[in-house]
């Protein structure tokens, strides 16, 4: 790809903006088919998905500090169980983006 269109897509980063922020995922493997993941942070995560490699996936919405969801792996097997999830930090526009493996 040639430079002149790479520059177009990079952005500097605003240096006031930057803080450190840990995922605030916790996974409890319940069983071979459930895997809890809860929000173990101090505030909501908002517009929260889950996907899986295959592509399937689920919209949970917000995510409330404290708050588990089930995702449910049943017939799911090998490098297609691993897990995204992806969501907007609370009250801002950043985005990202956490995998696991179940």
């Amino acid at each position: 790809m040639p430079a002149s269109s790479v520059t177009g897509m990079l952005r500097s980063l605003d240096p006031s903006r930057s803080r450190p922020y840990r995922a605030p995922w916790t996974v409890d493997h319940r069983d071979d088919r459930h895997t809890l993941v809860r929000n173990d942070g101090h505030e909501p995560a908002d517009f929260v998905r889950a996907f899986l490699v295959d592509g399937s996936g689920a919209h949970w919405g917000q995510v409330l500090p404290g708050e588990e969801v089930v995702v449910c792996l049943t017939g799911v097997r090998g490098q297609s169980s691993r897990v995204m999830l992806a969501w907007y930090r609370w009250r801002t526009d950043d985005e990202y983006c956490w995998a696991f493996v179940p």
